[in-house]
């Protein structure tokens, strides 16, 4: 849960409105892919509820990485506009939140102040991926895995109301 907050703390509430307004809800039963490694993909996701599990999608279909709700998904291939590495498959029903890359290129491309945002909330995202990353792999300090550098908290608690936001618009629909 942590990740979305760090990305939706740096935006306002009118990128976030903008956002809800803009994007849609997609239900995965179990067992259906969000992501085909290999094939190109045009939408950035939220999970609001569910599993997914990030796989090699190889020989052996090794397990990289578990996630739930609150992660970002497709955010690389969105910054790289490459095709993901690896496949991400729905382990249980999961909702999640999809946004087109080409209603975010649109905002992107006219709103600065959004623009700026939205990269850093980005930035911050990858970056906490990174080091949790390198804790697991025994590089880097576990014992810090939950703390929320000063300079990011004063917008995690506007975040989770965002997060909330979301999650109450899209379980109407």
């Amino acid at each position: 849960m942590k990740r979305v907050l760090f990305f939706l703390g740096q935006l306002n509430d009118i990128d976030v409105e903008w956002m809800i307004k803009n994007g849609s809800k997609i239900e995965l039963k179990t067992g259906s892919k969000l992501i085909q490694k290999g094939q190109p993909i045009d939408n950035l996701y939220i999970v609001l509820s569910g599993q997914l599990v990030v796989c090699t999608d190889g020989a052996n279909n090794e397990t990289i990485a578990t996630l739930g709700a609150g992660e970002i998904v497709g955010e690389m291939s969105f910054l790289e506009s490459r095709s993901p590495s690896v496949s991400v498959i729905a382990t249980q029903p999961t909702i999640a939140y999809v946004i087109s890359r080409n209603a975010m290129d649109s905002r992107l491309s006219t709103n600065s102040d959004f623009r700026a945002n939205f990269y850093y909330a980005l930035a911050l995202f990858l970056s906490n991926r990174l080091r949790k990353t390198t804790d697991q792999m025994g590089y880097g300090k576990p014992e810090e895995e939950d703390l929320i550098d000063v300079n990011v908290l004063d917008g995690v608690a506007q975040a989770g109301s965002r997060f909330g936001q979301i999650l109450n618009r899209f379980s109407e629909v």
